[in-house]
């Protein structure tokens, strides 16, 4: 008897996680049965509780299979590739859409008096901030969960993290007022911990599994949808205060309760990926990763990649590396963790954190009436989303540093301007000003801040760290990475607000001086990433040890000041060669 196999991932509650199935179509029998494939072994089903099938099995392609139906199912849902890309867009969505979320939740009347605080207290910028916090502990205990069970199973505890969190934040002074505080906070810091995590994994799970020509590419298209994730709570949010007013519960518990959306639908969908290849090499699971090669490539392919694995997976055996190796001077990787930490550092510094939670009020500060100033901000998000396109486009081919320089002294300009526009805007009456004079320059001048910031560095600052470290402390990096965005994060939305409350349109000026700063030191010390391997980026860290110094100019004739001039050797893979191949990255 011969079996048609046919690979099929349809709703089936029998399926376990990270198996993908076929459908074994026994010819000349109308009865159907599902195994999994790498439990297919010379032609009988093992998978428990099925039937023991002894006969041979023919698996022929997906593409010859007889039914039209199973055509439309590949199309639409068989690119692997693609759909990592989705998933990996809509988890890192969940940051954008906080962001939104709150900038005008903070506003609504109804929400301070049900925190029993007024829209000057501090304690507004504690409950943004101390979400923050949550990312830094959520990083580390998600980074750990990455590496011991897999990427995905990190990524599901994550979300359902994140959900828990959301309906905190839901249900605080819910019918009740004692204690609204306490659990609004709490479930700021729970949510925190979800998405902390999930900005730890999905970076390192997306960078594994795509080129060196196309990683940049890939992680700015995802950071794109964490914009679209900013447009959707803020439009929600805006929407639903016009429609309620500022006075009413639902018009700040409706975009928070939305939220839910995307963790839900991520949870539902996250069956459908394959495990990193690499993580199952590293975990002796031969079989699995082959499993997981089979579903990116096909079989044709899959050997091969699995070879190239097990070697990369020999050579690293040997090398443990811990925190203490990333974290003191003189630990091994202490170079890669600062440029990593700086990365994130200067990201804080360029204040777009700030201006994303903060914008209705800055350009109230502009001499918009509230009304306004909300529309603007709503507009300042669309604007910023379609400008992020610039940031896939030119991300791979000008290079990672040469954005995140000109975009930092960009910014820069754009704040000093702020700080003028600012300044005669509040004094306009008195200097005999007309208020569209100096307000639409610097609502013009904050539009294309915000545009630089999200092309020169949303994605830069996450997806160096994926580069720059071996896969034995890839996901310990990652998390490093979230931590520190974390507390500078905490930091910045903290004090904003205050300095907002003191400083007026002179925060403008900080905000210049710390983005000329960042520039600098990213200019001095950070090295080119874009369009090598992860073994020529380890390179520059072995040879600036070996030079003694730091400054990239002075590693390696200033090599890795730029792009690579011309692809060296003969392009065969090797262990830091990533998986997936995107067309035309």
């Amino acid at each position: 008897m011969e079996y048609s196999i046919q690979r099929l991932d349809p709703l089936w509650h029998e399926r376990p996680l990270n198996r993908p199935f076929y459908w074994i179509h026994i010819i000349g029998d109308p009865v159907f049965s599902i195994a999994p494939r790498n439990r297919l072994v010379g032609g009988t089903s093992r998978h428990p509780g099925q039937k023991q099938y002894s006969a041979s099995v023919k698996c022929i392609p997906y593409e010859q299979h007889n039914d039209g139906k199973m055509s439309f199912v590949k199309k639409y849902f068989g690119d692997k590739k693609a759909e990592v890309v989705l998933f990996s867009s809509t988890a890192i969505a969940l940051y954008g859409y906080d962001q939104g979320m709150m900038s005008l939740v903070n506003t609504n009347y109804d929400y301070l008096n049900t925190m029993g605080i007024s829209e000057e207290s501090p304690l507004v910028g504690v409950i943004v901030s101390v979400y923050y916090l949550g990312c830094a502990v959520g990083a580390v205990l998600a980074s750990y969960l990455g590496d011991a069970k897999g990427r995905k199973p990190s990524i599901f505890v994550c979300l359902a993290v994140t959900t828990l969190g959301n309906l905190l934040m839901f249900i605080a002074g819910l019918g009740f007022s004692r204690g609204a505080l306490a659990l609004m906070f709490i479930g700021r810091i729970v949510m925190g911990l979800g998405v902390g995590g999930i900005d730890a994994v999905i970076p390192v799970y997306s960078s594994e599994l795509n080129e060196e020509g196309g990683r940049g590419k890939a992680l700015a298209q995802e950071f794109q949808a964490n914009i679209f994730g900013l447009n959707m709570a803020f439009a929600i949010n805006l929407g639903v205060t016009n429609a309620l007013g500022k006075t009413n519960q639902w018009a700040w518990r409706i975009p928070i309760i939305v939220m839910q959306i995307y963790p839900v639908l991520l949870m539902s969908f996250i069956y459908r990926l394959p495990e990193s290849p690499r993580w199952w090499i590293f975990h002796d699971c031969e079989n699995d990763a082959r499993v997981s090669l089979v579903e990116i490539y096909g079989d044709d392919e899959a050997t091969e990649k699995l070879d190239e694995l097990k070697e990369a997976a020999k050579e690293e055996s040997a090398v443990s590396i811990g925190y203490s190796d990333m974290i003191f001077p003189g630990g091994q990787q202490f170079h890669e963790t600062m440029v990593t930490v700086m990365g994130q550092v200067n990201q804080a510094l360029t204040g777009y954190g700030a201006v994303s939670v903060y914008g209705a009020q800055i350009f109230e500060l502009l001499g918009f009436d509230v009304s306004t100033a909300e529309y603007l901000t709503q507009g300042n998000y669309i604007s910023y989303f379609f400008l992020m396109t610039f940031a896939w486009i030119l991300i791979d081919r000008v290079g990672r540093r040469f954005l995140m320089v000109t975009g930092a002294f960009g910014i820069a300009v754009c704040f000093v301007i702020l700080t003028v526009m600012g300044g005669l805007a509040m004094n306009c009456n008195k200097l005999g000003i007309p208020n569209m004079a100096v307000s639409v320059p610097g609502s013009i001048a904050l539009f294309v801040a915000t545009g630089l910031f999200g092309i020169g560095w949303l994605a830069q600052a996450w997806l160096i760290p994926t580069e720059i470290f071996p896969s034995t402390s890839r996901a310990q990096g990652s998390a490093i990475s979230v931590i520190v965005w974390g507390l500078a994060n905490f930091t910045v939305t903290l004090v904003t607000p205050i300095l907002f409350n003191n400083l007026n349109y002179w925060i403008f000026l900080v905000f210049a001086v710390t983005n000329l700063f960042a520039g600098w030191w990213t200019w001095v010390y950070s090295p080119e990433t874009g369009g090598r391997s992860f073994e020529d980026n380890q390179q520059f860290f072995t040879e600036s040890k070996e030079s003694n110094t730091w400054r990239v100019s002075r590693v390696k004739g200033g090599e890795y000041r730029h792009m690579p001039r011309e692809k060296e050797g003969n392009g065969a893979a090797t262990e830091e060669s990533p998986l997936l191949r995107r067309d035309g990255a």
